[in-house]
């Protein structure tokens, strides 16, 4: 049964970020860094997403479609093919990028979308990726349906405009051609880096999530090197599962300026051990190969988890994070994110940083924090207007 009633929540002893495994306190940013913060890493690395077998760089970069003029002429448009090759394979992902022409150097927004490059606007210049027939039918679309009636299907959770308007670029990339989000490992990155007679990852390597952050940043080396981007600016951005991917991407990758949990639920911002809503059990049973086997071992089993996300969170500091929730999303359990948003906290406090201060979880519409920011708002797991308005005010105000 999936737990819904506050009152039900089991009582737990959450792991505290400032004292390491052998029970010493840390009470310093150095001690972090030096100490607790690399054994946190590891653990989460290969106890729960898993750890990426060996580098791999991109091996070639191929400008497919350019124009000066995009958006009715407030911005640029260019999609840019990353190609991969390792032992013979090969890989490639589309990054579809926006940016403002009245900014010489454009803070940006990385995100993935669910289903193709060509579904977050009805610009009819965005290329179809190859790929994007593979989680359509999610959408009633069938492989015999033409590309063109899924043109635009989720402009509505991607303001581009409103974010050119203000300034800012985005960058975005059909996560199924970094890994297909199906239950094989089949194609994808990771079996790019096999080794003989290997056909899925380890025990402790990665699963999909860490696949796509991984994607998160072999896009963040291609931007960082554009001179029209500011690179100091790059905000790593992920809703639902992809939030799971954007908190471990910032996680792994220090060069992110910036990160944004939308609705990431469990494995995401989300406490394990309240076990409310989806659970352990739940999202490995229900999407066996989202993280590393070795995650397994926590199936049903919450208590003996000697981390909790909060943790996750606080490997981010001291860069910003914001983590947002849904009224009406309780499977991703929004208390639990912003507690776990608010025990982060004293971690962030170590350098200095203001985050959420108080235990009370704010009311909806009304955020709070900033450095480390947190809204609930209402209505559904979704990504909405109301939400990138807050990512805009956070990124201009704390992403420096």
């Amino acid at each position: 049964m999936t737990n819904y009633d506050e009152s039900k929540v089991p009582t737990f002893k959450l792991p505290d970020a400032l004292t390491t495994f052998d029970g010493d306190k840390i009470g310093t940013a150095q001690e972090w860094n030096e100490i607790r913060r690399p054994e946190l890493y590891s653990f989460f690395e290969t106890q729960v997403y898993g750890k990426v077998p060996e580098k791999l760089d991109i091996s070639g970069t191929k400008v497919l479609e350019r124009s000066g003029n995009a958006l009715n002429g407030k911005a640029t448009r260019r999609q840019v093919q990353l190609t991969f090759n390792h032992k013979g394979q090969i890989l490639s992902f589309v990054i579809l990028l926006y940016l403002p022409k009245n900014v010489d150097k454009a803070p940006i927004f990385l995100g993935y979308n669910f289903f193709g490059n060509h579904t977050v606007s009805t610009d009819t210049d965005i290329i179809v990726p190859k790929a994007w027939t593979r989680n359509s039918e999610s959408l009633g679309i069938t492989d015999h349906t033409p590309s063109e009636s899924a043109r635009g299907v989720r402009s509505n959770r991607w303001p581009i405009e409103k974010l050119i308007d203000a300034g800012h670029g985005l960058a975005t990339i059909y996560y199924g051609e970094v890994a297909p989000d199906r239950d094989d490992y089949e194609d994808g990155v990771q079996p790019l880096l096999y080794g003989d007679g290997q056909n899925k990852p380890k025990p402790d390597e990665w699963g999909k999530i860490a696949a796509w952050a991984w994607g998160y940043g072999r896009a963040l080396d291609y931007l960082e090197n554009q001179a029209d981007i500011d690179a100091s600016r790059i905000v790593v951005f992920g809703h639902s599962r992809l939030g799971k991917a954007a908190l471990w991407a910032g996680a792994t990758d220090a060069r992110f300026a910036g990160v944004i949990s939308n609705d990431s639920g469990c494995g995401g911002a989300a406490l394990s051990k309240r076990k409310f809503g989806e659970t352990i059990g739940k999202i490995n049973a229900s999407f066996p190969l989202w993280f590393c086997e070795n995650f397994k071992n926590y199936n049903n089993n919450e208590e003996a988890l000697p981390v909790d996300q909060h943790e996750l969170l606080a490997l981010i500091a001291p860069r910003p994070l914001y983590v947002a929730s849904a009224v009406d999303d309780r499977w991703a359990d929004p208390r639990g994110e912003f507690l776990s948003a608010y025990y982060a906290t004293e971690v962030f406090a170590l350098f200095g940083i203001n985050g959420i201060g108080s235990k009370e979880m704010p009311k909806p519409n009304a955020p709070v924090g900033s450095t480390v920011s947190y809204h609930i708002r209402t209505g559904k797991h979704d990504v909405t207007d109301y939400d990138w308005e807050q990512y805009i005010i956070w990124a201009d105000a704390w992403v420096k």
